[in-house]
């Protein structure tokens, strides 16, 4: 089959009981993403449209689409816009519970780390804190914010940042290596469905 998105609103064909957008490109790595606001409150919240997007300047992007339930943009964009700073946290496998409750929508005045049973650990160069049990941590400067094609219900803004300092826990390096079965990484699939890095194969590229 085949169809023009623009003629399903929601993204749902005939036929689909559910929106398909979260099934067209997996598995999707997860912006854990931790921001601080003007006023000192951490925001910890995951993110199914992120990745890496340069390597030299290290960039790494979110998108954090929709409004908060308070009213205007998601805490974590405003933070990125009113501070210029965030930190990626990769969230593995013995993290997974604790991310998913941080997708939860709490008030505006709520730490979401502390409610989640998280431990802080303070970043080196900004000022949000990284998940202290996350395997990986990017910190990163705010690049640029752009603003993408939007709805009237749903507005859309992807925010770029440099990273300026790289955390990886030593018992995830192995012979000089990040060893990803002691990671164990998980992603986003569509639906409520998620996946765990569990095996691996490696191809070497063409000369």
């Amino acid at each position: 089959m085949h169809f023009a998105p623009a003629d399903h609103p929601g993204l749902r064909p005939p036929g689909f009981r559910h929106s398909l957008y979260g099934t067209l490109v997996v598995p999707r790595p997860i912006g854990w993403v931790s921001t601080i606001s003007a006023d000192g409150i951490v925001n910890l919240a995951p993110y199914s449209f992120a990745n890496l997007v340069a390597n030299d300047p290290l960039s790494f992007m979110y998108c954090a689409n929709g409004e908060h339930r308070e009213g205007g943009p998601k805490d974590s964009l405003r933070n990125a816009r009113e501070t210029g700073e965030f930190v990626f946290n990769l969230c593995s496998w013995d993290l997974r519970e604790q991310m998913n409750e941080t997708s939860a929508t709490l008030p505006r005045s709520v730490d979401e780390m502390a409610a989640s049973g998280l431990v802080p650990a303070p970043s080196v160069v900004v000022r949000p804190p990284r998940v202290a049990a996350a395997p990986i941590a990017l910190e990163c400067v705010v690049e640029r914010i752009v603003d993408l094609p939007s709805t009237p219900t749903t507005a859309n803004a992807m925010v770029i940042g440099t990273v300026v300092q790289v955390h990886i826990a030593d018992d995830a390096v192995v012979d000089g290596m990040v060893d990803i079965s002691r990671v164990r990484p998980i992603g986003r699939l569509g639906y409520h469905d998620y996946v765990v890095v569990g095996e691996t194969f490696t191809m070497v590229r063409p000369a």
